[in-house]
């Protein structure tokens, strides 16, 4: 008998329905199910052609809209929860998360038995602290408890962030990671040779276990520090490479403000992007001038690694 899935139901106001769609479809790389009643008699007559509706469709709330996500037994739900809540509140965006009726202990450790250790890139093994089987066969080991935060690495983004930092990230560099969630990016940073890592996150959860999962790893301050805050407004002094593996709105968000935080000739790579918001990230790379260096897809997910326009005109 095959195990239950685990849904999530996101309720925000309609009017921002496409960028909580855009937040969430981030966490499943199978999709989303949205209920947006605000058009119902309009769309009906142009698909139907009949003005005869469903009374319980018309008692539906039109100011609202749901949006459904439903996570595999393989994955851990209270990190998607995690992940979108987070993201919701950066975008000022009211919400009420309900998750089907499954006993938490279930949710929290069932997903475990699917996550093994496994190779990302040509540097790094992520393990899972659970297991203790297993051959790194010469990589460096990410030992990882995500909890319920963001970043296993087996989302398609984070699986690219993590495979372009390591061209970027050789020794000596300092990093700064933005939503750093379970500090996954920061702690990959340190182990390919980064001299620091500074995490932030506006999840206080995310923020706590970076922290502990940089120090499972050997990491403490001042080697890997991390703070709560929206974006770059509790970064200061200036880093070789900043990561931002979070969604395309906030991308933009940030591209108007990161730029006093990173050194000459820094590098910039950002993921959680969705291809069909490509050509609006693009056209704010370009508007807060940064040139695309590089481009990486993976199951409709984008990561791109920029630099300020100046920089490489001089190189």
């Amino acid at each position: 008998m095959s195990e239950a899935w685990n849904e999530i139901r996101i309720t925000v106001p309609v009017e921002y329905a496409d960028t909580a769609a855009a937040i969430t479809n981030m966490t499943v790389p199978y999709g989303i199910y949205i209920e947006d009643y605000s058009a119902l008699e309009d769309e009906t007559m142009q698909i139907a052609h009949i003005d005869l509706i469903d009374e319980d469709l018309l008692q539906k709330d039109r100011t609202k809209a749901v949006i459904h996500v439903y996570i595999n037994p393989c994955e851990n739900p209270h990190e998607a929860v995690s992940f979108i809540e987070a993201r919701l509140q950066t975008e000022n965006i009211p919400y009420t998360v309900a998750m089907a009726a499954c006993a938490e202990e279930d949710w929290v450790n069932n997903w475990k038995q699917y996550f093994h250790p496994m190779p990302v890139g040509k540097r790094l093994l992520i393990r899972p602290l659970w297991i203790d089987d297993y051959d790194a066969q010469g990589r460096k080991v990410l030992s990882i408890e995500p909890g319920l935060a963001f970043g296993t690495g087996s989302h398609p983004t984070t699986r690219l962030c993590l495979e372009t930092m390591e061209n970027y990230v050789t020794g000596g560099e300092d990093a700064l990671d933005i939503g750093c969630g379970s500090g996954i990016l920061s702690v990959a940073a340190l182990l390919f040779g980064a001299s620091s890592a500074f995490g932030v996150d506006i999840d206080p959860l995310a923020v706590k276990t970076a922290v502990q999962n940089a120090a499972e790893n050997g990491f403490e301050t001042p080697q890997f520090r991390a703070v709560q805050g929206d974006l770059s407004d509790r970064v200061t002094g200036q880093y070789d490479v900043i990561l931002a593996n979070i969604v395309a709105d906030i991308v933009m968000r940030l591209n108007t403000q990161v730029t006093p935080f990173l050194k000459p000739g820094g590098v910039y790579i950002t993921g959680g992007i969705i291809d069909t918001r490509e050509h609006e990230v693009l056209a704010s790379f370009a508007e807060n001038g940064f040139t695309v260096l590089e481009r990486h897809e993976s199951d409709g997910w984008l990561v791109f690694v920029c630099q300020k326009e100046k920089e490489k005109e001089q190189d």
